[in-house]
């Protein structure tokens, strides 16, 4: 079967770690037999500079007509200004929008080989194993009013968080149904002593855990959710929480995998594949940012876009198998002691290597599944 795939790089590590996912995908190709085609388009600063806008219509139409994109980063210095029109970041946040990809799906795992790349404990880390279901196209981010302006009294801004119960419910409901596959517990964040926002969370959280009762519900604010990720990590299985408060619980939680550059994403909504049958259009990316200070330096870790790849060949392509073989490739080159400077740490036998090299270990692994051969630390 043929697989339209949009590829959108963006600004910084982004075309770096998304050649590399565009490389194991490839190698994907060649081993199962797949057909995968692929249209690259601009988003972002590149954007910007190129078009005026941070998502062009043609970019927009070529997502539409895919089944899945691939997503790098966008932003950087170069478009960090306060007072330009249009931002890097307006181009994602158009595109989840535009797309209705309301479910962001964070997954955090604590890789065995990697427990000493965490400045965390090792008894509080081991075993780690939890997904994020972030509300992705409500919130502050979205709502109006959102201007800025100047009175005699100096400038002022305002930014309205605003949420409907249907965004509530839905995105609740995905996060139980990921629980139902998974341990069976439910954490819902929100900050219902303060915002009437999180009031209404709250309150439409409590009837969709009636409607679920083989999960285990439990609520917490938001605080405490960010120093219980820290302080007991592995009593956390499903986490759902609205759009600005995911954001940044789970660049927290990246510490707990060792690094950014570990963490994929798949962002989805309600669009199914109609020629694959239930599986859903999304958008993957890894959860890092730009990363300008190492772009085009070859040392980003690539792990992040390798693993968003294989959450869509799982979830929207139906590629199970596939999805498998990169996981396991990804394990074993851990396990084996490959490192890029994200995770590496002196004197214990890791193998220092760059953002290709890195690939080049996963690939190899994909193409001789039954490899087992232990390199020579340098």
């Amino acid at each position: 079967m043929n697989y339209k795939i949009a590829v959108l790089p963006g600004d910084g590590i982004g075309p770096e770690v998304t050649d590399q996912a565009i490389r194991v995908l490839q190698s994907i190709a060649t081993r199962f037999g797949h057909s995968f085609e692929l249209e690259t388009a601009l988003v972002g600063g590149i954007a910007i500079d190129q078009t005026g806008s941070a998502l062009p219509t043609q970019t927009l139409e070529i997502a539409k007509k895919s089944d899945s994109i691939l997503f790098g980063a966008v932003g950087g210095p170069k478009w960090d200004d306060p007072a330009a029109k249009t931002r890097p970041e307006a181009g994602l946040l158009a595109l989840r929008k535009s797309l209705q990809l309301f479910a962001n799906l964070r997954p955090v795992t604590a890789h065995p080989d990697l427990i000493g790349a965490s400045p965390i404990r090792q008894n509080l880390i081991s075993g780690v194993d939890l997904i994020v279901v972030r509300e992705l196209t409500g919130g502050l981010y979205f709502a109006n009013p959102k201007k800025r302006w100047s009175t005699t009294r100096g400038r002022r801004a305002v930014d309205s968080l605003k949420y409907t119960e249907q965004e509530i419910r839905r995105v609740l409901q995905v996060g139980y149904e990921l629980a139902r596959s998974r341990r069976k517990k439910l954490t819902s964040v929100d900050k219902a002593n303060v915002l009437e926002s999180s009031r209404l969370w709250r309150e439409i959280a409590e009837e969709v855990a009636l409607e679920n009762p083989d999960i285990q519900t439990e609520h917490i604010l938001v605080d405490a959710c960010a120093m219980h990720l820290i302080q007991r990590p592995k009593d956390f299985d499903v986490i759902v929480t609205e759009n600005m408060f995911g954001d940044i619980l789970t660049d927290e939680a990246s510490v707990l995998a060792g690094s950014m550059g570990m963490l994929p994403s798949a962002s989805l909504g309600t669009r199914k594949l109609r020629k694959k049958g239930a599986q859903l259009f999304g958008l993957y990316e890894p959860i890092h940012g730009s990363a300008p200070d190492i772009a085009g330096k070859n040392l980003a870790n690539p792990l992040a876009a390798i693993s968003s790849l294989s959450m869509m060949f799982k979830l929207s392509l139906g590629l199970d198998e596939e999805a498998e073989a990169i996981d396991k490739a990804i394990d074993t080159t851990l396990s084996k002691g490959y490192r890029t400077v994200d995770i590496f740490s002196q004197g214990n036998g890791n193998i220092r290597v760059n953002t290709s090299e890195m690939t080049d270990q996963i690939i190899e692994r994909i193409a001789n599944p039954n490899k087992n051969r232990v390199p020579k630390p340098l």
